[in-house]
């Protein structure tokens, strides 16, 4: 007999209004041993001017709300709204330079080995 399926049902939007707008929020909505996927909610936050992002998984990132401006190492600015998404190959630098603030930036991250 086969493992009974659990079936889990949520929506991005769940809870938003209740976060603290001072603090950019990261919440795991999946995790498996090769993959996480992570909410990330942003209130006008950005990276610090000297900080760079270098991770060692690779990142697709997808903007469901706002609109945001990342850095990338070496190519510039990219303009993100509402239903842009992007692959960051892991050790790709890159940093946030921007984030809206009204509507709050609303992200699905999904980190593991995805370029293979």
């Amino acid at each position: 007999m086969a493992a009974p399926l659990h079936i889990m049902k949520s929506s991005l939007y769940d809870g938003i209004g209740a976060l603290p707008v001072q603090d950019e929020s990261f919440s795991t909505i999946l995790e498996h041993s090769a993959l996480r996927m992570e909410r990330i909610v942003s209130f006008g936050q950005s990276s610090p001017a000297d900080f760079w992002y270098d991770q060692t998984e690779d990142e697709w990132v997808m903007l469901f709300q706002g609109e945001a401006r990342l850095d990338i190492h070496g190519a510039g600015l990219i303009e993100m709204k509402a239903g842009d998404f992007i692959l960051l190959p892991a050790g790709f630098r890159h940093r946030v330079d921007y984030t809206s603030q009204d509507p709050p930036c609303i992200w699905l991250a999904l980190h593991g080995n995805l370029s293979s």
